[in-house]
This record gives C-alpha cells, sequence and structure tokens, in this order.
C-alpha cells in the first residue's frame, strides 16, 4: 500500500466498513473501541519502557499496530459524524502554532 493523506485513509476505512451489513458502530461504542485500544497502547508503552513487562501469556504486539488501531478507530468516528480530519488537522496545527508560538525554545539553527 501507498502512502495515504488523511482523505485517503478516511475512505479506504469508509471502503471497508460499508463492505459489511453492520457498517459503523454507534458512536458510544466507537468511543469505547478507542479507549480500549488507548488502554493497549499505554500496556504497550509500559512493556517497552521496563515498568510493568507483559506476562508470558499475554498477546506480543508492537507500538506502531497499537498506535494504527488507534487511528483507525478516529478515523470511524470522524467518518460517522462526517468531519474532514485533514481539514482538522490543519485547523489545530493553526491553533498551537498560533497559542504556542512562544511557550516553547526554538531550536537554533546556523
Amino acid at each position: 500500500m501507498h502512502n495515504l493523506s488523511f482523505k485517503d485513509a478516511q475512505r479506504h476505512v469508509d471502503e471497508w466498513i460499508r463492505q459489511f451489513e453492520e457498517g459503523y458502530w454507534p458512536p458510544l461504542s466507537m468511543l469505547a473501541s478507542i479507549m480500549e485500544e488507548v488502554g493497549e497502547l499505554a500496556r504497550e508503552i509500559n512493556d517497552l519502557e521496563g515498568y510493568k513487562k507483559k506476562k508470558e501469556s499475554e498477546i506480543k504486539t508492537t507500538l506502531r499496530l497499537e498506535l494504527a488501531d488507534i487511528i483507525f478507530s478516529v478515523i470511524c468516528v470522524a467518518n460517522y459524524y462526517k468531519i474532514d480530519l485533514e481539514e482538522a488537522f490543519n485547523d489545530i496545527m493553526k491553533k498551537y502554532t498560533q497559542r504556542d508560538k512562544d511557550r516553547w525554545t526554538l531550536k537554533r539553527t546556523f
């Protein structure tokens, strides 16, 4: 698969979900799914950083796949509510750029 823009990713997820009769889950179920995925990400980071190692019986996964699960789940919510994530992401970057322009120390470039 090639690199996807947010628009491409949203379209790809929508096409995948719409092939099933059940379609998108109800919003609160999708939110619960996001929370579950964030918990799995936390578990993975705890293991990677050595704070709480996984048991031998726990499923082995990777940080990248846990992050991708969250992205997929967020895209589902965005699609359900017809939110253009590319536009939303650009808007939030403008917000952070403006709001935090003097908050952090810029790296010097020579």
